[in-house]
């Protein structure tokens, strides 16, 4: 049908996956009452006159469901990367003992739940926003093909496929928001 002049869905759906897996990444940092080193990546340490992530200056490892433990590697870090988990927001005490820093993970209370449901609601609508801005690259595309000579029926067939992959995309925004919104709030 659509052979003359082609839009390149392939790379629309490639940036639409980047989006949702932007999407899971911050989903992951979010705290639901259980340990998890992906709740670490966020967290920033100024090592070596420069900016690190925490994996990177030592071992992350979730021994227990509630409990996540750092090895420091450089023992000259350990204050440095207890101060970034303090001022990181995540409302988490760490507890130093030698080179090891303990995360005790408490309980979430309902109040918290609903500001981390929120933020993920926050979360999901920055992915929603960004598959649209891809969706709207793609419309741009047709509009181009279409000045150069695409024909009706071909506008409208693409413009129907990228408007089927966007709310493909959408619809999987939805459904992630809603399964970490129910992680979230289960006790």
């Amino acid at each position: 049908m659509a052979d003359e002049i082609e839009i390149d869905l392939d790379d629309l759906e490639r940036r639409m996956t980047g989006a949702m897996a932007s999407l899971r990444t911050e989903f992951a940092s979010l705290r639901t009452g259980r340990a998890s080193a992906s709740m670490l990546e966020p967290v920033q340490v100024e090592a070596y006159g420069q900016m690190t992530p925490i994996n990177q200056v030592g071992t992350v490892n979730v021994p227990e469901p509630r409990m996540v433990t750092i090895n420091v590697w450089d023992k000259s870090l350990v204050n440095k990367v207890e101060k970034a988990i303090r001022e990181s927001g995540l409302g988490i005490n760490p507890q130093t003992n030698g080179p090891i820093i303990m995360l005790p993970i408490p309980e979430l209370n309902e109040e918290r739940r609903k500001e981390l449901t929120k933020v993920a609601s926050q979360y999901a609508e920055h992915a929603r926003v960004a598959v649209r801005n891809v969706r709207r690259d793609g419309m741009d595309q047709i509009k181009k093909a279409k000045a150069e000579g695409m024909s009706e029926d071909d506008q409208k067939f693409w413009e129907n496929a990228v408007q089927e992959l966007t709310d493909s995309f959408v619809k999987q925004v939805d459904d992630a928001l809603e399964h970490k919104q129910a992680e979230i709030m289960q006790v």
